[in-house]
């Protein structure tokens, strides 16, 4: 006979912590420099140039998990860009259409 004793056998084991907001792949062209306002619109995180300009001062926008504040940062393939617990993923686009092969 076996016996159930609460709590044993997950000894150990932590819960993860809470996910982040889901993040979109975002393909964008980066042979010429994405800013993060540029991206801000391109992702559709905001609507508008000032609405990006408003909200990169005030501290609501993080890259990579840290606040930047400089709205004309440049941007590379794997960065996140989170806002308004919304978030994008820059993802590099193949601008010259070949494959891997």
């Amino acid at each position: 006979m076996s016996r159930h004793i609460a709590g044993r056998g997950r000894v150990g084991r932590a819960t993860p912590p809470p996910a982040g907001p889901p993040v979109d792949e975002v393909e964008c062209d980066l042979s010429s420099k994405l800013t993060l306002g540029q991206f801000l619109k391109l992702s559709s995180l905001l609507d508008s140039g000032a609405e990006a300009k408003d909200a990169v001062a005030a501290g609501a926008v993080r890259v990579n998990g840290e606040v930047d504040l400089r709205r004309g940062r440049g941007l590379s393939d794997g960065d996140v860009v989170e806002t308004g617990g919304r978030a994008a993923r820059v993802v590099a686009r193949d601008v010259a259409g070949g494959t891997d092969e």
